[in-house]
């Protein structure tokens, strides 16, 4: 996740980014992955509005959306889900049965299910 161009030519070198996106890692500098649920499927990332204060708090494991008690209620009864750009194929298996990043992000009709090992060799 590398600090965006605009924020580069002001002479930003770092900063905290906050993803839901399912991904391995980034180069450097503090990064908060995997929040989940994500955005688009309602989670906390789509209440986050322009100019919300966000507070991380890494020693205790936190992050604070500083807005008022009632303030994610309301933005929440205004959010609609995202229109996917597809609907068919692996895109709409993908939206529709693989589960949160918490949850393993793997497909929900394999979870507790086991198969045959598959060899490293046997590719």
């Amino acid at each position: 996740m590398p600090l965006p161009p605009k924020l580069l030519k002001q002479g930003v070198t770092d900063m905290v980014r906050i993803s839901d996106a399912r991904m391995s890692g980034t180069a450097y500098g503090a990064v908060v992955l995997h929040v989940a649920p994500e955005a688009a499927a309602g989670g906390p990332l789509a209440l986050v509005q322009n100019g919300d204060i966000v507070e991380l708090d890494v020693i205790k494991r936190k992050l604070h959306l500083h807005v008022s008690d009632a303030e994610p209620a309301k933005r929440k009864a205004k959010w609609t889900p995202p229109k996917p750009p597809l609907s068919f194929g692996y895109y709409k298996l993908y939206i529709d049965h693989v589960n949160q990043a918490n949850e393993g992000a793997d497909l929900d009709f394999l979870v507790g299910c086991s198969g045959s090992a598959v060899l490293r060799d046997n590719h």
